[in-house]
């Protein structure tokens, strides 16, 4: 099958979402498909362009008129499509549906090419709340569309348990992983007790929940073991302090343990990987609850697991809630038992590689191809 894969904006090499992207053409191409990558970037000199794999297919020039020109010039997408014999488009949601997105698609379906829609996180609504007012304006515009977006589709492809979405009926699957560009944890033999957390770091995150844990813990044993945070991203704080939520580094400020929060900054190759073999055990989502998601596929939890490191979170998901090498935290605003992390990690000898082998069947060439299988 002839497929175009389309995406809303650019990568960025340091991108988890840039990686996950490319894995799904990759598992796509496994399956034997002919997949091409459509996205929205800047060539060398600036200028706004759509780009189908490394060629140019539209040119909108610089400044705004040209950002607006990018808006609303999809055409170019539609003839690249007919013109080369595209059967299936596979768009990734920007939470940007428009009457124009309609269109394209619905110029799409009646020459008989194949569309589907994947919503990476769902609902996603109250990710935007708190957020100032510019970052709203599309939100709205995507509410009064994304039905009649959905409408156009065959199918919407989901990370949730949700039967239909906007009307229209889904396709679930699981995140999927590359075993081949995600390294085996080899962790080093240490006294100290070091905690990881890779993420571009939201409020939903509940990363602060961890910290203010960590907080209770220093309070009541001073002379303990030391335990270390070591956070790999950046943190997005839009919509954190307006929901009530002190920012990571104002919660350790508050309790007094800066020094025991380390901000790694963006990380990825062989830095990441030094800085996930100091660590013993992984940090996951912690405040899904936060954006009114009970049931999610993680990414980071199965990359977590392709590693072969231990982990916690706090959501429904059930390729992980079984399994032994994982703690469940309750989703709920109470600080995380750092004590009982320190129990489990001492109680708990997993092989790196064990743990691997519980999610072979989660690579990215079998969630990819039982998509293609539904429709």
């Amino acid at each position: 099958m002839k497929i175009l894969f389309l995406v809303y904006h650019g990568f960025s090499a340091e991108s988890g979402i840039s990686k996950k992207i490319h894995y799904q053409v990759k598992g796509l191409r496994q399956n034997g498909h002919e997949v091409h990558l459509c996205y929205y970037d800047f060539d060398h000199v600036g200028n706004r362009c759509r780009f189908v794999d490394d060629d140019v297919i539209a040119n909108y020039g610089k400044g705004s008129m040209a950002a607006l020109r990018s808006r609303i010039n999809l055409g170019c997408i539609y003839n690249y499509c007919v013109e080369n014999g595209i059967e299936l488009v596979y768009a990734r949601s920007f939470m940007n549906a428009s009457p124009l997105l309609v269109r394209l698609f619905a110029r799409l379906k009646k020459v008989g090419i194949k569309s589907v829609t994947e919503i990476p996180t769902y609902p996603y609504d109250q990710e935007f709340k708190g957020y100032p007012l510019k970052y709203k304006i599309p939100l709205y515009i995507d509410k009064v569309f994304r039905k009649s977006l959905a409408a156009k589709m065959q199918a919407i492809v989901t990370f949730s348990n949700e039967k239909t979405i906007f009307g229209k009926r889904t396709i679930c699957i699981s995140n999927g992983i590359d075993l081949d560009n995600i390294p085996l944890h080899k962790p080093h033999k240490q006294t100290d007790i070091h905690l990881i957390a890779v993420a571009e770091i939201h409020y939903w995150h509940g990363f602060d929940r961890l910290v203010a844990g960590m907080g209770e813990y220093y309070k009541q044993n001073p002379e303990g073991r030391k335990v270390y945070f070591h956070l790999v991203g950046w943190e997005d704080d839009r919509g954190t302090t307006s929901n009530g939520y002190l920012t990571i580094e104002q919660k350790a400020q508050k309790y007094g343990i800066g020094k025991y929060v380390i901000n790694h900054g963006k990380l990825f190759g062989e830095q990441l990987d030094v800085v996930f073999n100091q660590c013993s055990f992984a940090i996951g989502s912690l405040g899904r609850h936060r954006s009114g998601i009970t049931d999610i596929k993680t990414l980071k939890n199965r990359e977590y697991a392709a590693r072969g490191i231990a982990f916690i979170y706090s959501e429904n998901d059930s390729d992980f809630d079984d399994k032994p090498y994982v703690i469940k935290a309750p989703a709920d605003e109470s600080p995380i038992n750092i004590k009982m992390i320190i129990d489990f990690i001492d109680s708990h000898h997993f092989n790196p590689s064990e743990i691997r082998k519980t999610v072979e069947h989660l690579s990215w060439k079998q969630q990819m191809e039982e998509v293609i299988r539904n429709l």
